[in-house]
């Protein structure tokens, strides 16, 4: 077998139960939204409704797609694409930093650079895995939809649109990884493209010129400017044009060829932006473990709260221009009230909603701090941590409790800056409690993937990265979308982030608090008292 057929096979096998997971998890999204379309709006007054009420509505089109009509296929497309090619992006963007800055950074690539195969073909063997995952994606999810009864064509073209975006994330994570030192620092930049791009896509169809009924949207230049909108612009099950994927495949292509070119240009373990030189000698501070881990987690925490308190402000000064907007359209209210759970006005259903997210940046955050210990295994730095006074326990104690108190300060970041909106708008005065409130549930609710992780961690050490992030991604799309897709409420019920305290009046419902907080503790107490037989596990 050739070196770059060696390459490749090492790579499909690395990744075979990662790729499963996003492959049919992107799938079977796919699969369910049409049931919950099917479903919830089978009418064709029920879908124009609902396009007519986010035309209107800037913030329903920040979490749908582009409307382009009101066929069942149609919108669909409205409903998922978008969250298609997220999906598609993630796993894109991880995998083209694992296998080239991740891999450089545990000192495998300099080995297999060392033999026949050369500098190059590590990462051509990359671009070529991480684009045929992305073509088995789009086909798996058009054979999703053509199953549904959809037509052919629009299915192929949502599928491949899919696909494209994701081969656009490709490039971008290549490129990240010749520009940043570290994976952590990589897929930090590549997740901040991610959700900024993600924006400007809403942002373009925000601003966008909808049709006269009021059933499809031109968008604005800033769609045109993201992946996201060029797959969007698709229009699959409408007029299906295929040359805005296109955009989305060139430009994956040609980022991946200038990070070949820039990974010809840097010595092994450099990078094209130079880290902040550390200090001659260590502060006090950083005598504790705890201490260390806070150090090597503190930029990233620093991120997601910055992205806390975004999210905080746009959920209180955008419910009243919501409020205002709908006036006595129920579309509005229906579909706002499916994701959020809330029973009460208008102005607290938005705010349930964006604090939803809020939970699952929080997750996310608690998520990547508690990942960091699996990575310090892999690199051997945990062993010289543990060679100290300091135990294994301690150590993984360390971790979670750092994960928890980031998820505290992304929230109160939000909290903040949500109270900041109601009072520069002179907001009701409830809306204080809200926010409060829901900023607390969503707290219990992300500290619980810290937990969760770190069981991963004890039970499946291998598997760590790749369970953990699925277990957030699946709870996230169970809590905000299982109620529009129309699976039964237990199904949503199994999401931390829909079971979280809400405001009922002059009082507080506590929903599912109760066994949050139960699962957070049993769920700490188990992961360090399984610590004390694990052995560490080196491998990658």
């Amino acid at each position: 077998m050739t070196p770059f057929g060696v390459l490749l096979r090492q790579r499909l096998r690395r990744d075979r139960l990662q790729l499963t997971l996003w492959i049919v998890g992107t799938a079977l999204m796919a699969f369910a939204g049409y049931a919950g379309v099917s479903e919830s709006y089978s009418t064709l007054a029920d879908r124009q409704n609902i396009l007519a009420a986010a035309l209107a509505n800037p913030v329903i089109l920040m979490f749908r797609g582009l409307p382009s009509g009101t066929t069942e296929g149609a919108f669909l497309a409205f409903e998922v694409l978008p969250w298609l090619a997220l999906l598609a992006a993630l796993m894109s963007t991880f995998l083209a930093v694992r296998h080239t800055r991740g891999d450089e950074e545990a000192g495998r690539a300099e080995l297999v650079w060392a033999t026949p195969a050369g500098r190059r073909l590590p990462t051509v063997a990359t671009l070529v895995h991480g684009v045929l995952a992305n073509v088995v994606l789009a086909a798996l999810t058009a054979l999703a939809l053509i199953a549904t009864g959809l037509p052919a064509p629009g299915s192929l073209l949502a599928g491949a649109a899919a696909g494209s975006c994701g081969i656009a994330f490709l490039g971008i994570g290549l490129i990240a990884a010749q520009l940043v030192r570290t994976s952590r620092g990589a897929n930090s930049l590549t997740v901040w493209v991610l959700v900024a791009t993600f924006l400007l896509r809403g942002i373009g169809n925000a601003a966008g010129t909808p049709s006269d009924d009021l059933s499809s949207m031109t968008s604005a230049w800033p769609a045109w400017l993201s992946p996201f909108g060029w797959a969007e612009q698709t229009r699959p099950y409408d007029v299906d044009l295929v040359w805005p994927m296109l955009l989305g495949l060139g430009f994956g292509l040609v980022l991946a060829g200038a990070a070949l070119a820039l990974q010809s240009l840097r010595d092994i373990d450099a990078s094209f932006v130079a880290e902040r030189p550390g200090r001659v000698s260590a502060r006090p501070a950083l005598a504790s473990p705890h201490a260390l881990v806070w150090r090597l987690t503190s930029g990233a925490i620093i991120g997601w709260a910055v992205g806390g308190a975004i999210t905080g402000i746009l959920a209180t000064t955008l419910s009243g221009l919501v409020d205002q907007i709908s006036g006595e359209n129920p579309a509005v209210a229906e579909i706002l009230k499916k994701i959020g759970g809330a029973t009460g006005g208008l102005d607290e259903v938005v705010v349930t909603v964006f604090f939803t997210l809020l939970g699952i940046l929080a997750a996310c955050c608690a998520v990547q701090i508690v990942v960091r210990a699996r990575q310090e295994e892999t690199r051997g730095t945990v062993e010289a941590v543990l060679a100290t006074p300091v135990g294994r326990v301690r150590w993984l104690a360390d971790f979670v409790i750092v994960g928890v108190v980031a998820v505290l300060i992304v929230v109160a970041a939000a909290v903040i800056a949500g109270w900041i909106g109601v009072w520069s708008n002179g907001g009701d005065e409830s809306l204080y409690r809200i926010v409060a409130v829901a900023g607390l549930g969503q707290a219990v609710a992300a500290a619980i993937f810290a937990v969760l992780t770190a069981l991963v961690f004890v039970l499946l050490p291998r598997a760590t990265t790749a369970v953990a992030w699925s277990l957030v991604l699946l709870a996230a799309l169970l809590g905000m979308f299982g109620p529009l897709f129309g699976l039964p409420e237990w199904t949503a019920n199994l999401s931390p982030f829909a079971v979280t305290p809400v405001v009922d009046g002059s009082g507080v419902d506590v929903r599912g608090l109760g066994w949050l907080v139960l699962v957070l503790a049993g769920g700490a107490a188990a992961a360090l008292t399984m610590m004390r037989r694990r052995e560490l596990a080196p491998g990658a």
